[in-house]
């Protein structure tokens, strides 16, 4: 097997570390994982850096296991690699290359007042998870290390920084440390001037912040500190080329072939958001952010903290339930079938409401999540509702966000595609967005293999692309003309119970609120 003719991409994702290889085909032939989960500590959700070590190493270790297995040799080298990551959070550096504050990541929502001010400074929506939010709120808070930042970058960033050596990131991940021009695909320089007469610290942003790269650029080589950071058994090879690290929206965008103006993607795992490319001018919403795609044009995003963690917690219950009763269930028979079940559910889920809140939720404006159930005495309580409630709760609060861009902004959408966990078993989850959303939604064969897969295209992309040939291009003509794309358009009575069970969503909302102050 001639590895330097395949692409390797890793994601940091919330849950799963997870690489994939894909040939010159753009066909995954490996992959491993390495299965993690953030901490709260002391009010902050966050991973150990040691952690993140361990877990990439492990991740890389297991596609090695992979290969060997597969072919019978050792992966010594590849044509290109990219790394990707949970969008947002803040991880500050000193000179020295030390940390300076714990990872705060996307999950947290701490920042208000500082997402509130720059938001009012910028007429730009800066959403508490953003970097310039987490960094902000620590100067508004007085904490000592600010004044020492020489490096502030992200989850991605870092990785990165570890693998080349270079401060540089993607315009998709940049966008969403701060706002980007994407006439120049860059930091807004209006916004950064703003920023640095409000901040008043001994350092300019622009001179912590990484450097902005687009998709298709060169971002570095793997260095040999690089490769035994990633390898350290020194099996893997220094120099291979390092495309830009992206974010977890970017990667989804270009594993569904979502980079042309209005398609759109919804990425459902532990968070989900929608991805909608647009050239429209939008106003500032709250609940919108507009990012870009990792070539730089604009995206509104409508981005929601919880998705598929309370249905996780319900299925480990469940598996716990069967083991108990000496017939014990693999976890993903458990998950296809409790999934399947829930097409069989009344339509509105036969009066239960549950709210998948592990965490804050911007969209409806709560800082604490407190997961919750309830239904009502005479509701239908049965194991179909039960599922069909949770799917549809990890869906409400993007569907909330969603009706502002389609109905208030009249934002159109030829295309809509969904990739990621929640899309796993084929027809349910697909099934209950086009419920949400009122239209067709696509999910094509490679929708399992989400973020990885898609910072796998950018790597080939890179290496592959013919001269002048834009991403869009490439992905159309080179990666997806024969892909496998199922389409499927839930029926009316599917998309009235959306409707009739998201109405007892909105309006029990005060109940959630209430938990987060009693519980």
């Amino acid at each position: 097997m001639d590895f330097s003719n395949t692409a390797l991409g890793i994601e940091l994702g919330s849950t799963r570390i997870k690489a994939v290889l894909i040939d010159r085909n753009h066909v995954p032939i490996a992959q491993g994982d390495f299965t993690w989960e953030n901490q709260l500590v002391n009010g902050v959700w966050t991973y150990a850096m040691e952690t993140v070590h361990h877990g990439i190493r492990t991740c890389f270790a297991n596609l090695q296991a992979d290969v060997q297995k597969k072919f019978g040799e050792k992966l010594t080298t590849v044509g290109a690699l990219g790394v990707s990551a949970m969008m947002h959070g803040y991880l500050p550096f000193d000179r020295d290359g030390k940390q300076l504050a714990e990872f705060r990541t996307w999950r947290n929502t701490i920042t208000g007042e500082a997402a509130e001010k720059l938001t009012g400074l910028f007429g730009f929506n800066i959403p508490q998870r953003w970097s310039i939010a987490h960094l902000y709120q620590a100067i508004l808070n007085g904490e000592e290390h600010v004044k020492d930042i020489a490096y502030l970058t992200t989850l991605a960033g870092y990785i990165h920084w570890q693998l080349t050596g270079e401060k540089v990131m993607g315009v998709g991940e940049a966008s969403g440390m701060f706002p980007i021009d994407s006439d120049t695909c860059d930091y807004d320089e209006a916004m950064v001037q703003k920023f640095d007469a409000i901040a008043k610290q001994p350092w300019k942003l622009r001179a912590i912040l990484p450097k902005v790269v687009v998709a298709g650029q060169g971002a570095g080589t793997l260095t040999e500190s690089g490769a035994r950071f990633l390898d350290p058994t020194g099996t893997l090879q220094a120099g291979i080329p390092v495309a830009p690290c992206e974010g977890d929206a970017g990667t989804g965008m270009a594993a569904t072939n979502s980079v042309r103006m209005r398609t759109g993607n919804v990425s459902a795992g532990t968070s989900d958001f929608a991805m909608i490319v647009t050239d429209q001018k939008l106003g500032v919403h709250r609940e919108i952010d507009m990012v870009t795609t990792p070539a730089g044009a604009p995206v509104a995003m409508v981005h929601c903290n919880n998705c598929t963690s309370d249905i996780n917690a319900w299925v480990n219950l469940f598996s716990e339930y069967s083991a108990l009763m000496g017939h014990p269930v693999e976890k993903g028979e458990l998950y296809t079938k409790l999934f399947q079940i829930a097409l069989k559910g009344d339509t509105d889920c036969g009066g239960l409401l549950s709210y998948n809140y592990f965490s804050g939720e911007g969209v409806t404006d709560l800082d604490e999540g407190r997961p919750l159930f309830a239904r009502m005495p005479n509701a239908s309580f049965t194991l179909a509702n039960f599922m069909r409630t949770h799917l549809l709760s990890a869906l409400a609060t993007l569907k909330i966000g969603l009706d502002i861009l389609t109905q208030t902004e009249s934002v159109q959408i030829d295309k809509l595609y969904g990739h990621g966990g929640f899309f796993k078993t084929p027809g349910v989850g697909q099934r209950m967005l086009s419920a949400a959303v009122g239209s067709p939604v696509s999910v094509m064969e490679t929708a399992g293999e989400g973020g990885p897969y898609g910072m796998a295209l950018l790597a080939a992309y890179m290496v592959w692309k013919d001269d002048g040939e834009s991403l869009a291009d490439y992905l159309d003509e080179k990666v997806f003309i024969d892909n496998r794309t199922s389409t499927l358009t839930a029926d009316e009575a599917d998309i009235a119970g959306f409707a009739k069970f998201l109405e007892r969503y909105r309006a029990a909302l005060p109940v959630e609120k209430l938990a987060t102050e009693v519980l």
